[in-house]
């Protein structure tokens, strides 16, 4: 859980250091081995939060956490070193941005568009053809009646 990955021990890059990260966003909770101070619990390990307070070395995390069948908002300090930006939030963020961009377009052409999310539909049927061409008789198969041998 706490070790890092082959070729990827060592010093922590200064990027991570100067990320950039501001109240509400969604951060990923990673402890780095390499660095003691600041390191959250095993429990939060691999968990995603929102940041509700952002100090000089340290971000505080809201995290959903199960005590005893029942779901606490937990309030951590993590510091920076052990946590990541979040993807959860990058696909809702691009439909938000493309859905803008189709009602646009919309309003310049007059077309109604859907902008809803729909299920993926099933296959469209098809008829399977008979091996070896049009002309072949296809045989049927069928299982024998059971007969008692004694």
């Amino acid at each position: 859980m706490f070790a890092k990955k082959f070729r990827q021990k060592g010093p922590i890059h200064l990027s991570q250091y100067l990320m950039k990260v501001k109240v509400g966003d969604y951060v990923d909770i990673f402890a780095d081995p390499s660095i003691h101070k600041g390191m959250p619990h095993k429990g939060y390990h691999g968990r995603t939060g929102i940041i509700f307070n952002v100090t000089k070395s340290a971000v505080g995390v809201r995290v959903n956490k199960l005590v005893n069948g029942r779901i606490i908002e937990k309030r951590i300090h993590v510091r920076i070193e052990h946590v990541r930006k979040s993807k959860c939030q990058k696909e809702i963020l691009q439909r938000k941005v493309d859905n803008e961009a189709a009602k646009e377009n919309a309003r310049e052409t007059g077309v109604k568009v859907n902008l809803k999310r729909t299920p993926k539909l099933p296959k469209e049927g098809y008829f399977v053809k008979a091996p070896g061409g049009d002309g072949v008789e296809i045989t049927t198969i069928q299982p024998l009646p059971f007969s008692d041998l004694v």
